[in-house]
């Protein structure tokens, strides 16, 4: 007899939902953000697929990892990563680097485009008719934003939840097909780069030293400088080239952060910790003049 086909309940899909939209804030941290949130969405979802607590287990390590995006927009993610869960418990090849890679190469994108449509336009829109409305004290504005921001904001995301889930189906396909190496590697790729993209835009590291002759070595090596002055051996001052944007742009901010890397995955550090030890770093480099935090007092 051939294995029944696993199938995600309406019921369990509406779990899910609620789970999410009333708690992706759930245990809201700067080391975790919405990853608990995430988590709490997928608990119904692994609770039916799956049948020992072991294999329970192993699919929710899956959703562990650092999650945070735009709450709304970023309900398709909750949606596909269900149907792609459902797909793996019928024994389809898609592991845990695929989830993964899927999610970190769409939170970035769908924050920015959430950020901007929602909190950037959306709201702003919604409470410009709220504030018109409250003129003279009227309670009607206040009720207006409320009842109209949670109402569309639930269908919105329940849409957005039911098309992501969708997808997951039909993006298996694709994920199981001839190209389907390429693919993954891609999605991983992709979130790779977002997640490198975002360690370079979003942390800035520089130093203070200053190399005799040449000036701050941060101008030097990887500052954002287009040329630096350097004494010539005859005496005169000559004008040094750095490729335009320095020799090893960001490079403090890659040393930083593989350090972060290899703490908490070679050598098991929390990010509690390594934000600590970031901080002692940071204080002992001001202490010894490596870092210039610019106070003064």
């Amino acid at each position: 007899m051939a294995e029944m086909t696993k199938k995600i309940s309406e019921k369990t899909l509406r779990r899910s939902f609620r789970n999410w939209i009333y708690g992706n804030l759930t245990c809201f941290s700067q080391e975790h953000m919405q990853t608990f949130g995430y988590l709490f969405s997928m608990l119904p979802v692994v609770d039916e697929l799956y049948d020992t607590d072991d294999e329970k287990v192993k699919a929710l390590r899956t959703y562990t990892t650092f999650f945070n995006t735009e709450p709304q927009i970023g309900t398709m993610v909750v949606g596909l990563t269900a149907g792609l869960e459902e797909a793996r418990a019928n024994g389809e090849p898609v592991d845990d680097e695929t989830i993964n890679g899927i999610r970190a190469g769409l939170m970035g994108p769908l924050a920015g485009l959430g950020d901007s449509i929602v909190v950037g336009t959306f709201i702003p829109i919604l409470l410009g008719i709220a504030l018109g409305l409250a003129q003279g004290g009227s309670a009607l504005g206040p009720v207006f934003y409320i009842v109209a921001w949670n109402a569309l904001m639930y269908f919105g995301m329940k849409y957005a939840y039911k098309r992501g889930y969708e997808l997951g189906g039909s993006a298996v396909e694709a994920l199981v097909g001839p190209q389907s190496e390429a693919l993954r590697n891609s999605i991983v790729m992709v979130g790779t780069i977002v997640i490198g993209a975002v360690a370079a835009t979003w942390i800035s590291i520089d130093t203070a030293l200053v190399l005799p002759g040449l000036g701050p070595l941060s101008q030097v090596l990887w500052s954002s400088s287009q040329t630096v002055t350097a004494e010539a051996l005859q005496g005169g001052s000559v004008t040094l080239n750095v490729f335009g944007s320095g020799i090893y742009p960001k490079l403090l901010n890659f040393v930083f952060v593989y350090l972060c890397w290899w703490l908490m995955t070679k050598k098991k550090v929390s990010a509690t910790m390594v934000m600590l030890i970031m901080v002692i770093i940071a204080f002992v480099g001001v202490l010894i003049g490596f870092f210039n935090p610019g106070l003064s007092y």
